[in-house]
């Protein structure tokens, strides 16, 4: 097993700005902001983000149990009554707080985005 120095140090080299192209000037890396003002509103964005994609994942899950065969007629419409009750609990959250089910998200930097678009 790595040891957990070997971890944080590659995790530090992909957060590290790419290398400049020759004669460009050098980009910062992406940074995290730590507002004081904001950041109750980024670490509620961040948890509403996180379920979001426990939702997703979920939903992703259930369909594949029910192409297969798994669930009973009235286990799939409870569960699809469930599944979207969560989507409305969560959306009316975002809006309560100003955003939309499109604003969460995380950008992964080199990973790209935590949520695949158009979900």
């Amino acid at each position: 097993m790595r040891n957990v120095g070997a971890t944080l140090s590659d995790a530090f080299r992909l957060v590290q700005a790419p290398p400049a192209r020759a004669g460009e000037p050098p980009r910062p890396a992406r940074r995290i902001r730590a507002d004081r003002e904001s950041v109750e509103e980024d670490l509620l964005k961040l948890v509403l983000t996180l379920v979001e994609l426990l939702r997703q994942l979920i939903e992703r899950q259930a369909l594949r149990r029910v192409d297969a065969g798994d669930l009973s007629d009235d286990q799939e419409e409870e569960l699809g009554a469930t599944l979207m009750a969560l989507h409305d609990a969560l959306a009316d959250l975002c809006a309560e707080h100003g955003y939309t089910l499109e604003d969460l998200n995380l950008d992964l930097g080199p990973l790209g985005p935590l949520l695949p678009r158009g979900d």
